[in-house]
């Protein structure tokens, strides 16, 4: 089942079994007293998955629902994704297999 984006006011649903992820900002970090500038800091590679679309289909046209939905923090590849913006908010767009796992709190 496919779900939209409700956060951002542009409704948007990925197609087959991509996914739309917006990434959960670290804590900034101080090392000896040094705030490292925003250019210099590494991107996180935690998101939570704002909308999914509805599965992958096999040459039979028969689709297999994705094991993420929106709502779960997943992890994701250094690399992994493009990114996009929607209404001024940065996002990225990936394909299910490049999620590496699910957090579970």
């Amino acid at each position: 089942m496919a779900a939209t984006a409700t956060s951002v006011s542009t409704k948007f649903t990925p197609l087959h079994d991509r996914i739309l992820v917006r990434r959960l900002e670290e804590t900034e970090t101080v090392r000896g007293g040094i705030i490292i500038p925003d250019s210099a800091k590494e991107k996180p590679q935690e998101g939570e998955v704002i909308s999914v679309g509805k599965g992958k289909s096999n040459d039979e046209g028969k689709v297999f629902p994705l094991d993420v939905k929106s709502g779960d923090r997943i992890l994701f590849g250094k690399y992994s994704g493009t990114e996009i913006k929607i209404d001024g908010e940065e996002y990225l767009i990936m394909r299910e297999e490049e999620v590496l796992g699910i957090v579970k709190k």
